[in-house]
């Protein structure tokens, strides 16, 4: 029997940033829009266009980043997907480098 993939599509808005802990062996296609992808310790930039898909050999983290508006497709036999903290979680000092302070 063959592992069932696991998959998750993503609308990205211009300029989101979406990151992947490891992207080894996790096909990553750009379904509309433009991405930008970065895999960490790599000089390579990657950018994919619709129907335009990579996929990387090693154990790095990639940051996907939307060029203009953009859906993406990640597939893998197991994908690990990394959790914004929940909002009880996050501190109000965030906003300091934004010009804010919690009230």
């Amino acid at each position: 029997m063959t592992p069932r993939k696991q998959r998750l599509s993503l609308s990205l808005p211009k300029k989101a940033i979406f990151t992947l802990p490891d992207a080894h062996e996790v096909d990553i296609e750009c379904t509309s829009g433009a991405v930008w992808i970065t895999l960490d310790h790599d000089r390579r930039d990657i950018v994919l266009e619709p129907g335009e898909r990579f996929r990387s050999d090693s154990h790095r983290r990639a940051l996907v980043a939307a060029l203009e508006a953009s859906c993406v497709r990640f597939s893998a036999a197991a994908l690990s997907i990394a959790a914004a903290p929940a909002p009880a979680e996050r501190s109000p000092w965030r906003l300091w480098p934004h010009g804010m302070s919690p009230a």
